[in-house]
């Protein structure tokens, strides 16, 4: 479902990101610089003035309904906790090209980081998909690391769908709510290849709910 007018401008998403990164780590589901944010935006924004600085980059995978669009992601390295201090030093924005195959990186004189996100492959796959499948114009992706539940993807029988489910389902109940659908715990590779990034996007596209709302789950590193 997309946003209807009036649209957040650039600062209100900068805001909600940092808020949603600073909740990330309030509940101790980041570790360090483990965990990492990503916003596609589906209208026109304007970034040069918060992000001068541009670079062009390659995609790790076509995003062809993202094209001419914008995701704001986290820079590698970067502390989820650290983004509202200064948005700017640990952000940065991609412009997708209108053939989907590569992007602008725009970033500011602050930034913090040398590169986006390692993830950037399955965070830019996520959104392609739901894009594509819901028209939506406005998508988040939040990649944290809870400590107990990367604990429970290393147990080999809690990559099992349903065992993993029943047992989320009995500990918190109202997992139901947000998530009704479940979780997919999907298996993790490393270096992460073209199907660690399909897997990651089936798994969400599993998951989706009504309200938009999906989790998947994989181990923090495993062989591939």
């Amino acid at each position: 479902m997309a946003l209807a007018e009036p649209l957040p401008d650039l600062e209100e998403i900068l805001d909600s990101i940092g808020a949603g990164g600073s909740h990330v780590a309030a509940i101790e589901a980041s570790e360090g610089a483990a965990g990492n944010i990503s916003v596609y935006v589906g209208w026109p924004i304007e970034v040069r003035r918060r992000f001068p600085i541009t670079e062009e980059i390659p995609l790790p995978q076509p995003a062809p309904h993202l094209a001419s669009h914008f995701v704001i992601v986290t820079g590698s390295g970067r502390r989820l906790r650290e983004i509202h201090v200064d948005p700017a030093a640990n952000l940065g924005v991609v412009q997708i090209s209108p053939d989907g195959t590569s992007g602008t990186l725009h970033t500011a004189p602050s930034r913090l980081f040398d590169s986006v996100t390692s993830e950037w492959n399955s965070h830019l796959a996520v959104h392609d998909d739901t894009v594509e499948r819901t028209g939506t114009n406005f998508h988040a992706v939040v990649h944290a690391q809870p400590p107990h539940l990367t604990y429970l993807s290393h147990i080999a029988d809690y990559r099992d769908e349903d065992y993993l489910n029943r047992r989320l389902l009995r500990w918190e109940p109202e997992t139901i709510i947000n998530l009704p659908a479940g979780t997919v715990p999907c298996r993790s590779c490393f270096p992460a290849p073209l199907r660690s990034w399909r897997r990651t996007s089936r798994a969400f596209v599993r998951t989706a709910s009504s309200c938009g709302q999906s989790m998947a789950s994989w181990p923090v590193r495993t062989s591939p």
